[in-house]
């Protein structure tokens, strides 16, 4: 208690720190305020049962941090810059020009891959955009528009993805955290109330086992969540003693620290948004005239409504999702060469390719531990629902999973801006 006691004092005392939490918290606000704006075809529309029957909607509905709900200008949320970052993310492992890019020409090479994940979101957004208006034409939502109105509108929502973007990148730059990350978070928060609200609403008391074997559930996630961030493999690293100066230095030990999960939330965001948008293409292609991609578009359709087919595929894609990124952001070659240029090296093994190797096979297995249990833990929820049919619990549990780890990466920043400001 004194520790955070002490750290909430540094954050109001240190000028740049302060300065770094309340732009986040503002732009936090203007995203909140955002998400209440419905688009003009919209107005006084409400999608909360349409949300309750379809369990795609509902998971996007989570990314858009209620936005879809309310039928917003921000109703896509940053599921097309998501999508865009995981498409550049596959350019890269398949092109070596890319990756080349990417890799050698450092932040020039980080900022080129930005700009066209930037790019790409455009065409993206408003793909999805126009998919979900025909969708909800479909269901009776949005009625009489006119082929302009439908085109204002999904240039409206297109471009309310694009600012949201920009404000999740700002946040990055200007704030605390990851941007993206964040703003989703924040959408998750602002709907607790409302959720506990309904629960409440439609307490029943035959339902007590249940709620309690949901905030068992709950407890246990939140717990497996921490542990699986926090755990590591330590690697021994010993640097050789060389002689500087006439002194003799090195010949320490220390370790290299190998997060179980290094991929952290990021799997089940990229898994949510890869899991939505085959949806919104297909409710899009069903609106259209009869043909075979009508009938492919109401074959997928009916596929993804089904509860178990949706949970398997969830837990793919986090599964997948969790050895992309990793491979992505760990680099064992990056890492032996580092610890060769400084005289460092594992004992027992040779430096260079031999470490490379090593440190590869170790991330696999830490990896491969962390993947299965986080989609085990990420379609937890999905199973209680199918088995209990409250539509909440499928929702809450991936909110939850997300809000627990966005909390401990903001921690974690938190802290390291803290340590910086103290040495």
């Amino acid at each position: 208690m004194d520790t955070l006691v002490r750290k909430l004092k540094m954050i109001v005392q240190d000028a740049t720190l302060r300065r770094r939490v309340l732009f986040m918290l503002v732009a936090l606000v203007i995203f909140r305020l955002l998400a209440n704006i419905p688009i003009p075809a919209a107005a006084g529309q409400n999608l909360t049962s349409l949300l309750a029957n379809d369990q795609a909607l509902g998971f996007l509905n989570l990314l858009t941090g209620g936005g879809l709900s309310a039928v917003s200008i921000v109703m896509l949320g940053v599921g097309p810059y998501i999508t865009a970052s995981i498409i550049m993310q596959l350019l890269t492992m398949m092109s070596p020009k890319i990756k080349a890019m990417q890799s050698e020409e450092g932040e020039i090479g980080r900022r080129k891959m930005t700009q066209y994940s930037r790019l790409l979101t455009v065409p993206l957004a408003l793909a999805q955009g126009y998919g979900l208006i025909a969708y909800l034409t479909q269901q009776g939502i949005l009625v009489g528009l006119t082929p302009f109105e439908i085109f204002t509108n999904t240039i409206i929502v297109a471009a309310g993805s694009m600012l949201l973007m920009w404000i999740g990148e700002l946040i990055s730059e200007f704030g605390i955290g990851n941007g993206v990350s964040l703003i989703i978070f924040a959408g998750i928060v602002s709907s607790i109330p409302a959720t506990v609200g309904q629960l409440l609403f439609s307490f029943d008391a035959s339902q007590i086992p249940v709620f309690i074997a949901a905030i068992v559930a709950t407890i246990f996630l939140i717990m497996a969540v921490v542990f699986m961030t926090e755990a590591e493999r330590p690697v021994p690293i010993t640097y050789a003693k060389q002689v500087r100066a006439g002194r003799s230095v090195g010949g320490t030990m220390t370790y290299l620290p190998l997060r179980l999960n290094q991929a952290g939330v990021i799997p089940i965001i990229f898994a949510l948004s890869i899991l939505v948008f085959p949806t919104v293409v297909a409710n899009a292609l069903a609106t259209m005239g009869s043909g075979p991609i009508q009938t492919i578009a109401l074959f997928v359709q009916k596929v993804l409504a089904n509860g178990w087919i949706n949970g398997a595929l969830y837990f793919i894609l986090v599964f997948v999702f969790t050895f992309f990124y990793t491979a992505v952001t760990f680099d064992p070659e990056a890492i032996s060469n580092n610890l060769q240029k400084n005289g460092a090296f594992i004992p027992g093994i040779r430096p260079g390719a031999s470490t490379a190797e090593y440190l590869s096979k170790i991330i696999t297995r830490i990896t491969l531990v962390g993947a299965v249990f986080l989609g085990a833990i990420a379609v937890l929820p999905l199973i209680m629902q199918n088995l209990t049919k409250i539509a909440s619990l499928s929702i809450g549990g991936t909110a939850l999973l997300i809000i627990v780890s966005v909390v401990l990466d903001l921690v974690k920043k938190i802290d390291a801006q803290i340590t910086m400001r103290e040495y």
